[in-house]
């Protein structure tokens, strides 16, 4: 079942071997395993470009995977699938199943923020202030909170927050 690289990519061949040999030695369920193997070979896909292909398995990850954390994982990564072919709503529609699974995925949190930021700067461009306004207001919501997980990290967020007057107050 491992996916073929079709690169020669030193970093995703050590991957998985070394996830090979972890699943090897922990006692897991073959569906389990499966599961892995079908997120391995998609996120290996995905990191190159090859988007319809990882979703195939991410798909069959999300068939076996029983685990809610694991799960959540899945469901962010087809986020980012869709998100980076423009499907902003299907991209919105994984990432809040991700975080109901998982609240804790910070990066969830920023990338549907990200979402919200574009469509308030196209409604903007769109004479739109109404429609902007509650665009960016719900991207500052979710900002904060992954901010809120992540303190170091998001920093042009935090800036943004800032110079925008938007609620910031982590503490």
């Amino acid at each position: 079942m491992p996916r073929l690289q079709k690169n020669d990519n030193f970093i995703d061949k050590t991957f998985t071997i070394l996830a090979d040999i972890v699943l090897k030695i922990l006692p897991t369920s073959k569906e389990e395993k499966e599961a892995f193997y079908y997120y391995r070979d998609g996120m290996s896909a995905q990191s190159e470009g090859e988007y319809a292909e990882a979703l195939e398995n991410y798909y069959e990850a999300l068939q076996l995977e029983e685990d809610p954390y694991d799960r959540s994982y899945i469901l962010y990564n087809i986020g980012l699938i869709y998100a980076s072919n423009g499907e902003h709503i299907q991209a919105l529609e994984y990432y809040h199943q991700a975080l109901e699974l998982n609240s804790n995925l910070p990066q969830a949190l920023n990338n549907i923020a990200v979402i919200y930021h574009y469509q308030g700067l196209k409604a903007i461009n769109n004479k739109q202030n109404n429609s902007s306004k509650q665009m960016f207001t719900k991207a500052a919501k979710y900002w904060v909170q992954a901010i809120a997980l992540a303190p170091n990290n998001y920093i042009e967020a935090q800036n943004w927050l800032k110079t925008t007057g938007k609620k910031y107050n982590l503490h």
